[in-house]
């Protein structure tokens, strides 16, 4: 299973659209579940319908209000992804952190990606291999966290 962990209001989030739909797309028929997830308060139920029609996103949709998968996955930043795989009777984290390395910093961009983190992740966790780490940070925006 694969959180991609997204804001409405986060332009490289957006831009990451194209490349989440791609890995679903390859790894859906391989039995690799996708979950777009909405950590962010302000993305409602009515605000991430908006947002998937206009972005075409079709793919099955999480909101976390309480950020339970936030803090399930370690995740601080939209785009972020983290794997889950089967253990026993629950879940196991082999990966969280950056799609790629398309973006250097905020501002800074690459014209694509050189290295598909994410992507090698998938396919090592598929194929039973030691699932390698992303090579830098995820780069975009901070989610907004509850005040505990």
């Amino acid at each position: 299973m694969v959180l991609f962990f997204a804001a409405t209001d986060c332009p490289i989030s957006n831009k990451y659209v194209p490349e989440i739909k791609r890995l679903t797309q390859k790894y859906g028929p391989k039995s690799v579940r996708l979950w777009w997830v909405y950590p962010n308060a302000g993305d409602t139920a009515q605000v991430v319908a908006d947002h998937n029609r206009e972005y075409s996103i079709t793919g099955d949709t999480i909101l976390d209000p309480r950020q339970s998968l936030v803090e399930r996955a370690h995740a601080t930043t939209t785009p972020e992804a983290a794997i889950f795989v089967v253990e026993g009777n629950g879940l196991r984290e082999v990966y969280h952190g950056r799609i790629d390395d398309r973006y250097i910093d905020i501002g800074q961009e690459r014209p694509q990606a050189g290295h598909h983190d994410l992507e090698s992740a998938i396919a090592a966790a598929l194929a039973g291999k030691p699932v390698p780490q992303p090579g830098g940070p995820a780069v975009g925006c901070s989610i907004v966290f509850l005040q505990k």
